[in-house]
């Protein structure tokens, strides 16, 4: 059965951007080592992605000519009016993230759904009790404000710690178990 994993690396003090959705802090850590085998290995093993809508408005920005996912279906939450790039396999969600879920692991096709992308909507997904597992890697800045981690509802009960391992620079990559979850 698809796991919905919410995979995304986060500075020491628990941010994912900016206020203003800077990821300069973490671009300066592109290529280091550890970061593309885990990628890679993470990837082999996703089936969709749901992701939230500013990360697809700040993908098309950013990367407006590629489309960093081409063989994978993507859900993308929005409230906002958004064209799919050509060729992508790319579905516009609105609502209640529970009303996409099935959609979501039918389309992973027995792999994994990827949460990619804003807290907030990782938060969605496990205040909904369908985010299985929390995959971060920890970044050594401290940013001092931003974006949330993730913004849950809270206080959660324990999550469980299934691995942890240092990658380069500093790096430490925790894989985290919501309870309840199997």
């Amino acid at each position: 059965m698809a796991s919905f994993q919410y995979f995304v690396a986060s500075s020491l003090d628990g941010f994912i951007a900016t206020v203003g959705d800077n990821l300069d802090w973490l671009l300066q850590f592109d290529g280091f080592d550890g970061g593309q085998d885990s990628y890679d290995a993470f990837m082999a093993d996703v089936g969709s992605i749901a992701m939230g809508g500013g990360t697809y408005a700040w993908l098309r920005e950013h990367e407006p000519a590629t489309w960093p996912y081409p063989d994978t279906p993507c859900w993308v939450f929005t409230h906002h009016e958004h064209s799919a790039p050509k060729g992508a396999n790319v579905s516009f969600a609105r609502g209640d993230v529970r009303e996409a879920a099935d959609d979501l692991t039918d389309q992973a096709g027995g792999r994994n759904v990827w949460v990619v992308g804003g807290g907030d909507l990782a938060a969605q997904f496990a205040d909904a009790g369908l985010l299985d597992e929390l995959i971060v890697s920890v970044i050594p800045v401290v940013l001092g404000s931003g974006k949330p981690l993730l913004p849950m509802k809270g206080p959660t009960p324990p999550l469980e710690l299934t691995s942890s391992r240092t990658l380069g620079r500093g790096i430490v990559e925790l894989r985290y178990r919501f309870p309840g979850r199997t």
